[in-house]
């Protein structure tokens, strides 16, 4: 979730990460932070210590940003940095030697878990009185499902804490029980492309998905919530035809954490879909997987971009279609050949704006991109249970 302010400069720390870093060559070279073109990545490798620090970066800079500063010293839980951080940001600990969460990981832990407690006393990111209509309802639900998600995938390799059940619960709390929208959540909408708009509703209750599906101590067979889950179901199945490319393969990747949304003929014609939006260079471009408009009328960047691939890859990797596929082994040399050597990132250009790659708004995108490119390259040649068993440490 964004959390709307004024737009203020970008600080020392993100002052670091310049204009350079965030635009492709139109050869779709990646560039440093001075602006020169970088060379390919040796394509059996890449640089996970860098990828680390500009995620830990990112997330340090969020969380000191005064508009992302809400109520009893928290803060928001974002869809561009927090979700995809916390999603990525475990897998590299083993990697880079650590015991535990970094203290990046830590304050945005401690955010959550005081939030989560706080219940009711704590604001929500939005309000009516302030955004409008509606707004403190979206706040509450897109935030119940986002602490769920992100507590869950901390407890992965130990047990679901009781913090994490109290999550899920007012997650489940918020869940629409009848109506055209049953299985779902009132989602956050502003208007803004892939996460806070008409179509993000179907994202929600993905990552829901993905939040009991990757909950410990066989969570999702808890006898209290398969009524819930019945209703999660039903929605994704049915208003997946609907839904654009990009929540297809969100819906793929949910499919592997929670059984009953895909059947195997479904995923081989959404696996064709894919592959026909693969590009020439082998990566995957955002505004290729849905039917997009920005809001300033403003040209979309038609290249590969670091969010559509990394998720791409991620999706079918997790489902074991990409095994051995030709084009998924062309997306992840995508991955390879195109992190910043500089700056450890990969590029994703906003949906909405055409956005100044030096202010706070124009990384968002990139943020999503550089974790779920991790999430990709992690997971390449790597079962996912032994991963998911590597992801948590414990809190």
């Amino acid at each position: 979730m964004r959390c709307r302010s004024v737009l203020i400069g970008i600080q020392a720390l993100a002052l670091l990460l310049s204009v350079g870093q965030m635009t492709f060559a139109e050869t779709n070279a990646p560039k440093d932070s001075a602006g020169a073109e970088i060379p390919a990545t040796d394509k059996t490798t890449w640089d996970k210590a860098a990828a680390a620090k500009y995620l830990d970066s990112r997330e340090v800079w969020w969380q000191a940003w005064p508009p992302a500063q809400k109520d009893h010293e928290t803060v928001c839980v974002s869809c561009h940095t927090n979700v995809p951080y916390a999603l990525a940001r475990p897998l590299l600990r083993e990697t880079l030697g650590e015991q535990k969460p970094t203290e990046p990981e830590r304050v945005m832990l401690d955010s959550i878990i005081k939030r989560v407690n706080l219940g009711e006393q704590a604001e929500p990111f939005y309000n009516d009185a302030k955004h409008g209509p509606g707004k403190s309802r979206e706040a509450r639900n897109t935030e119940g499902v986002f602490n769920a998600l992100i507590l869950s995938r901390y407890d992965a390799q130990g047990h679901l804490q009781e913090v994490t059940r109290k999550a899920f619960e007012r997650m489940w709390a918020s869940q629409e029980q009848t109506g055209p929208k049953a299985g779902a959540w009132i989602w956050q909408n502003f208007h803004f492309s892939p996460w806070e708009a008409d179509e993000s509703e179907y994202y929600g209750a993905t990552m829901a998905a993905i939040a009991v599906g990757s909950a410990p101590d066989s969570y999702r067979d808890d006898p209290k919530i398969q009524g819930n889950l019945a209703l999660l179901r039903e929605y994704l199945r049915g208003q997946a035809a609907t839904q654009p490319l990009i929540n297809r393969i969100l819906l793929l990747w949910a499919s592997t954490r929670l059984p009953g949304l895909m059947t195997d003929p479904e995923r081989a014609a959404l696996k064709a879909e894919i592959y026909s939006k693969q590009q020439p260079d082998g990566g995957w471009n955002l505004t290729s997987l849905g039917t997009w408009k920005r809001h300033d009328h403003s040209p979309f960047d038609s290249r590969s971009d670091g969010y559509a691939t990394g998720l791409t890859v991620l999706a079918l990797e997790e489902s074991g279609m990409g095994k051995n596929s030709a084009e998924v082994k062309r997306g992840v040399d995508w991955l390879l050949a195109n992190q910043s050597k500089t700056d450890g990132l990969w590029p994703a250009s906003s949906l909405n704006l055409h956005r100044d790659p030096a202010s706070d708004a124009g990384l968002f995108m990139t943020d999503a991109a550089t974790a779920f490119s991790v999430l990709a390259l992690e997971t390449a040649g790597v079962e996912a249970d032994s991963r998911l068993a590597q992801a948590g440490k414990g809190y």
